[in-house]
Order: structure tokens, then sequence, then C-alpha cells
């Protein structure tokens, strides 16, 4: 009975220490590894719905580039202090022009398999080069969506992380 009561003497000691340690280990793997993210809006509808919950890796652009198709999370440029979550569309060098709701990429149509027929937005873009150190990211619901079409193109240095599941509801748990 005393060895009972002294492991749990012990236990209760070490408690605080154990405490401290897990606050300390969730604080490093939310700054620097995965950070959850809620999405209010609908700008990425049919991929993401409003009120998902997602991951993002924080991480990973550190040792690569974001390439065309990552959904990723940023700091908008023009200033606003909420997360946006949008799909790069056109990295640094690549040329992108939109005629009559279509997106070209240095000429070519771009395959987008992720719209849905309410994503289609009938619009028209110049033809620019996305400058070097930026991407180009647009909303999947493009008539519902504030991107690069509205702020121009967005330094790779605002970028937070690459979206990488959807953990709620636990109904569209899914990787992107």
């Amino acid at each position: 009975m005393n060895q009972d009561r002294d492991s749990f003497y012990h236990f209760l000691r070490e408690l605080p220490l154990l405490l401290v340690a897990a606050v300390i280990v969730a604080f490093v793997i939310k700054t620097f590894v995965v950070q959850p993210f809620w999405v209010p809006t609908g700008s990425m509808i049919p991929t993401i719905m409003p009120n998902d919950r997602v991951l993002a890796f924080k991480f990973i652009y550190k040792f690569s580039d974001p390439k065309p198709g990552d959904i990723i999370v940023f700091l908008p440029p023009n200033g606003e202090k909420k997360d946006y979550i949008k799909r790069v569309i056109a990295v640094e060098g690549q040329r992108i022009k939109i005629k009559d709701g279509l997106v070209y990429i240095n000429g070519k149509p771009l395959r987008e398999d992720y719209l849905s027929d309410e994503s289609f937005d009938s619009g028209t873009m110049e033809e620019i080069v996305v400058p070097k150190g930026y991407v180009f990211v647009m909303g999947d619901n493009r008539p519902n969506s504030l991107d690069s079409r509205s702020f121009g193109p967005i330094s790779k240095s605002k970028i937070i992380g690459k979206a990488f599941m959807i953990y709620w509801p636990i109904n569209r748990i899914r990787f992107l």
C-alpha cells in the first residue's frame, strides 16, 4: 500500500514538469510544423466548404517552392490581419491571362478539374508575368473569391503554409 501511495506522490511531483513539456511541444509543433486553420468563407467551394477546418504544413516551403495546384494559407498583401486560403495558379516567371473565364498559363489553357460549373467565372484579365519571389493565387469559387485578380500576385514571404488536410467536420475528413 505504501508503494502505491509513494508512486502516486511521485507522479504528482512530476505532473507540473510533464504539463510544461506538453505545452512546449504543442507550441513548437504549432509554430514550426503544423497549424490548424478555420475557413470562414466559400471562396474555395467545392474543394473546401465554409466552416471547414484544415491543417497546413508550415515548414514545407523552407525546402521547396510552391507549385501550381498547391492550396496555401497566406497573409493577404492588402494588410488585412486574417489568413486567406487559395490555390496557386501560377508561379514566378509564368505568364497568366484569363479570357472568357478560361485561365491560360504560358499561352496554354489550364486544366482545372477541381472547379464546378457554379465556380466558373466569365471574367477576363490581361496577361501578366508573375514576378520573381511571387505566386498568383485564385479561389476555386471564382465568382466569390478575393484573390490575385484583385490584389495581384503575393510574395512567397507572406505564405504561412500548405494546406494538406480537412480535419473537420468528421464527414469531410480528407487529404487535399
